[in-house]
């Protein structure tokens, strides 16, 4: 079989039905993309994009955090990102004395602005094809040994980029290893907090329009970058000074009008554009629905908790909405899939693949093998990742006294490894982590959780992946007794005698809490998961990866000469389309931009999400609009034909002249099935109008001493 590992820069990429699909890659814009953006309306050239030698885009876009995008809008580090993406953020600064949350926070100078232990900002300073270097001396290479020589090969060149620790370096695979990017960045750690609305501005309408249109959401928060003098990365030090960058985006006050040329430029995180008919299937009939049931679970008991008191409304606030939001976009994504028949559309692209492979004679000799393969490939996986799920949901990410029991569960097993500094230093680790557990934890919910989930997991998975242990409690106990005997029984809940115990207590005393009934039983489960459960989900998928690497291959062969994008894999990308609304069924029409009047149809001050702020309401009944006002009202949101997903949010939307016109933050619900199936008619990315941005920053929160930081293009 011929080696299909291509250089990326000697294939024309995507399958795509209209120039809107596609996460491409900046580096390649002049050869694949250009003339078709000039086309739509961009003016500007691929090096005003992306340039290593000169100042461009790339240079005022950042990785914020863990998986969001921000960028850059003014001379002195100031950041814009989504309220979502700050959310933690703004969540950690807030009390029931303090409840920026509700009330909102804005800094009217640069000492009152907030820093953030842990969080920090990457720019990318280069991104290089490297994949020659990483498959060198690997031909002929099978399984572990082909593994660990890539790994060998990958470590020397992120090695040799970071430049003695510099730099942040990593490479990753694009069509599931037939080409490998390397991606280097430079990272900042002292990121304050400047400004974000109250929720009922920066999440309006909450869960019940997220992933929704039409949209009134004032989606942004405000962060600022600071570096030691020499303007590098630096710990936060009162010392540090405003980062200066080497490019912001100028704001633009013209909007975006129908048809008129969009790019997002920003990281997405993850798609499948190519996956087999049955990974379709299993993620659209077994995943996504056990996911949505798990959550609805979840959601309810803490909702009813938060809807009872606004403590605990603070302490779940950040927990709520990230388990929301995947609950939400996974039946949008069912809805999308079943409606474009996903699952019989992918096989009859097989089928014509089957046909190209069989003109070629290489469909008995290799690809015959490949689909073969998928079947127990996809059956296997189907039945572990099921498992895989009902744990993540329930014991990883569910009940959270769990998380004190995992890492109690190392202390020990250090202990008895005898690795005396491993266990003092984890104690310590747990000493500090402690106080921000408990701020954010509710005993009686965590209880309600707990009695819910654990027999739900019973219910749910076949007995060979479940204690016997846990399944005689279920049987034994009702959902009283089962928090009586087991939940309150542990020490694990206790802040003040975990405290006292992690500081006081020997390693002998330690050792005894092997019988805590909640670290029992998570024992249990961890011995499941890790022996059982995720070795086998871990197995089926490395197979899958490799099986998807030669189909990738062939795909790429049997359309040569037509263009084809990586799927997404949170790194710089480029998306491009036009302002525009669209049809969501029958009889439905979708304007491409709401209004402040539209949030003030919505205003309920009976419901959390919808109490629109007293300030924003004296604004619109006096039209104290000032330079924002358009045609008597204020823009809000509009939406585009860009193709985006999640790792987008908080990303720049330019217009044709690079100018920033607003800020992505979500996608229709029924566009949710982009990652894996992509719709030029429905399709739609939702932004909000950094007008209203300015808008609230000036005239609602009264600090528009920071537009005097910004270029502003009128």
């Amino acid at each position: 079989m011929r080696n299909f590992a291509l250089t990326l820069v000697s294939i024309l990429f995507i399958i795509q039905t209209s120039a809107k699909e596609g996460m491409w890659i900046p580096t390649l814009l002049e050869k694949y993309n250009l003339a078709e953006m000039q086309e739509m309306g961009f003016k500007l050239t691929a090096q005003d994009i992306y340039d290593v030698n000169n100042a461009s885009m790339k240079d005022a876009v950042v990785i914020f955090g863990r998986g969001c995008t921000g960028e850059l809008i003014s001379n002195e580090g100031l950041l814009i990102t989504n309220h979502h993406c700050g959310y933690g953020q703004i969540q950690n600064h807030s009390s029931v004395e303090h409840d920026y949350l509700t009330n909102g926070f804005w800094a009217m100078n640069k000492s009152e602005e907030l820093a953030n232990k842990g969080l920090t900002v990457s720019f990318l300073e280069y991104m290089q094809d490297v994949t020659e270097k990483v498959l060198k001396d690997v031909e002929g290479l099978e399984g572990e040994e082909r593994k660990n020589k890539i790994n060998a090969n990958t470590e020397c060149i992120t090695k040799e980029a970071d430049e003695n620790g510099k730099y942040k370096t990593v490479v990753k695979p694009l069509f599931y290893g037939n080409q490998y990017f390397l991606y280097v960045y430079k990272v900042y750690k002292d990121i304050r907090l400047v400004g974000a609305p109250p929720s009922a501005i920066g999440k309006f309408g909450g869960d019940t329009d997220n992933w929704m249109w039409p949209r009134h959401t004032g989606d942004f928060s405000l962060f600022r970058i600071y570096a030691d003098k020499n303007n590098e990365p630096a710990e936060y030090s009162e010392d540090n000074v405003p980062y200066q960058p080497k490019k912001f985006f100028p704001v633009s006050m013209k909007g975006a009008q129908p048809g008129d040329f969009t790019m997002v430029f920003g990281n997405p995180g993850s798609t499948t554009q190519y996956w087999p008919h049955q990974a379709v299937n299993v993620e659209m009939n077994q995943r996504n629905p056990d996911r949505i049931m798990l959550r609805d679970k979840k959601l309810e008991i803490i909702g009813a908790d938060m809807n009872s008191d606004p403590k605990i409304r603070i302490q779940y606030a950040a927990k709520y909405a990230s388990i929301s939001n995947a609950w939400k976009k996974w039946q949008g994504e069912i809805n999308g899939l079943k409606r474009l028949d996903a699952v019989n559309s992918k096989q009859a692209y097989e089928e014509e693949f089957k046909s190209w492979a069989e003109k070629n004679e290489t469909w008995d000799s290799v690809y015959k093998t490949v689909f073969e393969n998928f079947d127990k490939q996809y059956q296997e996986y189907a039945k572990y990742i099921k498992a895989a799920d009902y744990y993540s949901e329930i014991v990883l990410r569910g009940v959270e006294i769990f998380a004190q029991a995992r890492t109690m569960n190392v202390i020990i097993n250090n202990i008895e490894n005898r690795q005396p500094e491993k266990v003092e230093t984890l104690r310590s680790a747990m000493l500090i982590r402690l106080p921000g557990f408990f701020k954010d934890f509710n005993q009686v919910t965590d209880e309600k959780l707990f009695a819910e989930l654990m027999p739900t997991l019973v219910d749910g998975l076949d007995s060979e992946f479940l204690p016997v242990e846990l399944v005689e409690t279920i049987n034994k106990y009702d959902a009283k007794k089962l928090i009586d005997k087991v939940y309150r029984k542990s020490v694990l809940s206790d802040q003040e005698k975990l405290k006292k115990l992690l500081e006081n207590a020997s390693k002998k005393q330690l050792l005894k809490l092997r019988n805590d009934p909640v670290l029992v039983l998570y024992n249990r489960l961890n011995f499941v998961y890790e022996k059982d459960i995720l070795p086998n989900v871990t197995k089926t998928s490395s197979l899958i990866t490799a099986n998807m690497k030669t189909y990738m291959a062939g795909l790429m062969e049997m359309k040569r000469g037509m263009a084809f994008y990586p799927d997404a894999n949170l790194t710089l990308r480029v998306a491009y389309g036009k302002v525009e609304g669209y049809q969501p069924k029958d009889g439905v029409e979708y304007n491409h931009y709401t209004t402040l009047s539209g949030i003030m149809e919505k205003d309920n001050p009976e419901i959390y999400d919808y109490d629109v702020p007293t300030r924003l309401k004296e604004l619109y009944s006096n039209k104290d609009f000032g330079r924002y006002e358009v045609d008597g009202d204020v823009p809000v949101c509009f939406t585009a034909s860009n193709h985006t997903t999640g790792g987008n949010s908080g990303s720049p939307v330019v217009n044709g002249n690079g100018e920033l016109i607003g800020v992505n933050f979500d996608r229709a619900w029924e566009s949710t099935m982009s990652d894996i199936m992509y719709d030029s008619e429905r399709c739609r990315n939702i932004a909000l109008d950094i007008r209203y941005a300015l808008f609230l920053i000036d005239k609602f929160a009264g600090a528009g001493y920071l537009l005097d930081e910004m270029e502003i293009r009128e």
